[in-house]
């Protein structure tokens, strides 16, 4: 399957109108099985669902201006990163809206039992930007995983470490980000 989506960008890449609309019936799949997992982990009474958010990310993705992706990994990175945005864009309208309450909450995955508790939104994005400052690999990788929901080897393949090395960096990163967030 990443052969063909590597093929069909290549072929998007070099105008075929016909390559873009297959690679949409190609990766919609797993596109909406992210959006459907990170509304799984909203509280009860979200406002944004899973539809609304693959379709803001398809309208990112492929009706702007033109991307060009080189490989599948290339464009579940750039997937992954617009779905960042646009989670922490709804929780910071919903936030002025409510005037600071009522902030988008999700768990932050793989974390030990004790550490798993509902993360803000806005405070994981800020607490990521200045993650990326130093250390732009291991910010990498914690948006590909949360925001991405990429497996630890599709990650091992985008980033180019080897599975036990990205473990090892998403281990300390996390870390890294709990105690900012908690300040």
């Amino acid at each position: 399957m990443s052969e063909n989506i590597t093929l069909l960008l290549e072929q998007m890449n070099n105008g075929n109108k016909n390559a873009e609309d297959q690679l949409v019936e190609v990766v919609y799949p797993k596109l909406k099985q992210i959006a459907v997992m990170q509304m799984n982990n909203e509280p009860p009474g979200h406002t944004l669902q899973a539809t609304a958010l693959i379709n803001e990310v398809y309208l990112e993705l492929f009706n702007k201006t033109q991307h060009s992706w080189d490989t599948r990994n290339d464009f579940f990175s750039y997937a992954a990163t617009t779905m960042r945005h646009i989670l922490v864009d709804h929780a910071r309208s919903k936030k002025a809206k409510k005037r600071g309450g009522d902030l988008l909450q999700v768990p932050l995955i793989d974390l030990p039992e004790e550490f798993q508790e509902e993360v803000n939104l806005i405070a994981l994005d800020e607490a990521l930007t200045k993650l990326s400052k130093f250390n732009s690999r291991k910010s990498k990788i914690v948006e590909l995983r949360f925001f991405g929901g990429l497996t630890i080897e599709e990650i091992s393949q985008i980033v180019k470490l080897s599975i036990s090395s990205v473990n090892k960096e998403l281990k300390a990163a996390k870390g890294w980000l709990f105690l900012k967030m908690k300040d």
